[in-house]
């Protein structure tokens, strides 16, 4: 995919909702841009906020996108040449990502990748923790708690006026959305 003397590398961005992720992915796609590197940008087709083949961020800043269901369509979505290959919404490709990123990244490619640290009720949201683990850079990113304007490391799921905590029952589809269904929330308000 890329020349042999160029090292590949790896670069995450997590953290909760609301806090950039997507913003500064797109940020740095448009670096590369400028810069001439060859890059491709893919996003989950689970997440279709903002319509298909495009990835955008709450702020507005948008790049057109590869649409991709499943972690083994990934390589497809990768055409000969790519220099920089940017995933948003890792979280919802699983475990199987961090496999095919390392393979990626030993073959020379850098890889940016962006998604949840956290899942809404407070737990490590897989596959961002073993990514973190294995990246050459790691961007934490923070939101601002909706209830007092602090550092929010977490994010709730708002039911009516009332935030929710844990519900094993309802796969990952269900749970995608943005302000009208999820809420920042810094450590002291997470289970308020």
């Amino acid at each position: 995919m890329v020349e042999e003397d160029v090292p590949g590398r790896l670069e995450v961005i997590a953290g909760p909702m609301f806090a950039g992720k997507s913003e500064e992915l797109l940020r740095r796609v448009r670096r590369a841009q400028v810069a001439g590197r060859r890059v491709v940008v893919v996003g989950h087709d689970l997440d279709a906020r903002s319509g298909t083949g495009r990835v955008a961020s709450h702020s507005g800043l948008q790049a057109p996108s590869r649409t991709v269901a499943h972690v083994r369509d990934l390589v497809d979505a990768v055409p000969p040449g790519t220099q920089l290959l940017a995933i948003d919404e890792a979280q919802f490709f699983g475990t199987g990502l961090v496999g095919l990123v390392q393979h990626l990244a030993d073959d020379g490619l850098t890889v940016l990748v962006a998604g949840l640290s956290v899942t809404f009720d407070a737990r490590p949201f897989s596959p961002l923790p073993e990514l973190m683990a294995l990246a050459e850079d790691v961007t934490r990113l923070t939101a601002v708690c909706g209830v007092c304007g602090r550092d929010a490391a977490y994010h709730v799921r708002l039911r009516g006026d009332a935030a929710t905590v844990g519900d094993a029952r309802y796969p990952v589809a269900a749970h995608v959305g943005g302000a009208e269904t999820y809420q920042a929330r810094c450590r002291r308000h997470r289970e308020e």
